[in-house]
């Protein structure tokens, strides 16, 4: 038996998506906690703010890029809105 929840759907404004299940809100979450850890730590043992930059841009970007790939198969394919369907 095939699942076709929807995880993710395309925001009615703009361009990406919003949760819309628990397991979107799980993968948000996953998505935030491990950020708001490194950029603590980060921030904790960085000398300046071009060190802080330097040590959090490689993980913001391996996250940001593992979350589009989950909205992209979970969720409605994205497009420009401005307003209705």
């Amino acid at each position: 038996m095939k699942n076709n929840k929807l995880w993710f759907k395309a925001k009615m404004y703009g361009w990406g998506w919003y949760p819309v299940s628990w397991q979107g809100w799980a993968v948000t979450l996953l998505y935030v906690t491990p950020i708001v850890q490194f950029a603590m730590l980060s921030e904790k043992y960085a000398n300046s703010p071009g060190d802080f930059f330097a040590s959090f841009t490689l993980p913001f970007i391996i996250d940001t890029i593992f979350l589009l790939i989950i909205c992209y198969a979970k969720g409605e394919r994205p497009h420009w809105r401005w307003g209705g369907k």
